[in-house]
């Protein structure tokens, strides 16, 4: 959520920034709103402050005999006129709520206007590897040696879904322990955080109400719930991490907080890819690894550049060639003021594909969730920074493997980070 009084002090440069987003926004109307409320709330404090000094002269006055009738009916009217300030007041500050939840967040000063057109490649690491054979696609490759199996996947739960079969089984958990222990390697600490979510956390992390479609809903409705669901499953352990410290006040001294959390991931996208994206480029249910940091503002940006470090370290690990791309502003999710991107090379696809968005939500997740941190400095409690990133998402990290390891054969060599976690296994081929 963005800071009211920002928008207050300067609406035509909140105004510019949320253009380079696509965002045309007029203050006007708002500001004269704010305005309204801002006068009524003086005046009704006011008329408050009457009522309770009249109220205990009342007592005094009818004791020296004096007739207080008239007194009585200017207490009766201030009454109704708070009454309906007060509902006012109130319909205001909900029609202002509302507006500020919908606006996005600012880009940060670097971040350039429009849309993926505009995103930037600021490094690439390693070369597209080349094959002296007819490279397959990873699909054709995972189910010739029997590893991935799409057909039962769908049986079992429709499109968009898949099962890990022996080796196939063996590699993921592999991907995600070497993930793991990367992470706790480097002092994060590990979260395993429940998969059903209430809506105050979509809320916190800002994908509702404006992205509330994109989730899986769970049936246990109410006819009280304005919401008309208790949870939703979560489309990324980013949206049960930022809500760690929701409504806390946070120690300066401990900052920062860093935290990594494994998942699986739930979300209702995958019907609309593209024939290019069959397999497991798109799904309904995918394995990651979220990292995860609070900070205070004048640490975020290390923080950010940490993260992207971690993030393009354990896809150096693998082996793996791909490039990062800084996004420009209608790229970035709403949440996030920065984004960058770390996508691997899918050679089948002749396009590189996002394997971890690493972005910097700058105090726009924490005024949602209310997390704030007592400044030493100044004494005040003051709005936390939150940043995520992926560490990583296995279900493009796995077809890169596959098509960037593959051999003549068919078979798949395996990165050698991942061989500890797999008895030393060298090479993926058709079992005997």
């Amino acid at each position: 959520m963005l800071d009211i009084n920002l928008i207050r002090q300067n609406p035509d440069f909140v105004s510019e920034k949320l253009a380079l987003r696509g965002v045309q926004v007029d203050f006007s109307d708002f500001l004269a709103k704010d305005k309204q409320r801002r006068d009524l709330i003086h005046t009704t404090e006011q008329l408050k402050a009457e009522r309770n000094k009249t109220s205990a002269e009342i007592p005094k006055l009818k004791k020296e005999g004096k007739d207080v009738s008239e007194i009585l009916l200017r207490m009766r009217e201030i009454g109704d006129t708070i009454k309906s300030n007060d509902q006012l007041l109130a319909d205001i500050n909900q029609e202002q709520d509302e507006f500020l939840i919908g606006l996005p967040n600012l880009p940060a000063d670097s971040v350039v206007g429009g849309g993926k057109e505009n995103n930037e490649v600021i490094r690439i690491y390693g070369e597209k590897p080349s094959f002296d054979f007819e490279p397959q696609h990873h699909v054709d490759l995972v189910e010739h040696l029997g590893i991935i199996d799409y057909a039962r996947g769908a049986k079992l739960a429709g499109a968009g879904n898949w099962i890990y079969r022996g080796d196939g089984a063996r590699l993921e958990w592999a991907l995600l322990n070497y993930f793991i222990q990367t992470h706790l390697a480097d002092g994060y600490q590990m979260i395993l955080p429940p998969h059903m979510l209430n809506y105050e956390c979509g809320f916190t992390a800002g994908q509702f109400p404006k992205f509330i479609g994109d989730v899986y809903t769970l049936g246990e409705k109410e006819e009280t719930d304005e919401h008309n669901f208790k949870h939703f499953l979560l489309p990324t352990a980013e949206t049960a991490l930022v809500n760690l410290h929701r409504d806390e006040i946070l120690n300066e001294v401990e900052l920062p907080f860093k935290y990594f959390a494994y998942t699986p991931c739930y979300r209702m996208e995958a019907g609309s890819y593209r024939a290019e994206e069959r397999g497991m480029i798109r799904g309904h249910q995918f394995n990651k690894v979220e990292m995860f940091q609070y900070t205070t503002p004048d640490k975020s940006a290390e923080a950010l550049e940490e993260l992207v470090g971690k993030a393009e370290s354990l896809v150096q690990g693998l082996g793996l060639h791909y490039r990062v791309s800084k996004l420009a502003a209608e790229d970035c999710s709403a949440s996030m003021r920065e984004t960058y991107d770390i996508e691997v090379w899918i050679p089948s696809m002749n396009d590189y594909k996002e394997v971890s968005s690493a972005s910097n939500a700058g105090d726009y997740q924490a005024r949602r969730g209310n997390i704030r941190y007592k400044n030493l400095e100044t004494g005040k409690n003051e709005y936390i920074h939150t940043l995520n990133a992926s560490g990583l998402a296995t279900s493009r990290i796995f077809p890169a493997i596959m098509e960037q390891y593959q051999q003549a054969d068919g078979s798949i060599i395996v990165p050698e980070v991942l061989r500890p976690y797999m008895n030393n296994q060298e090479i993926i081929e058709v079992a005997k």
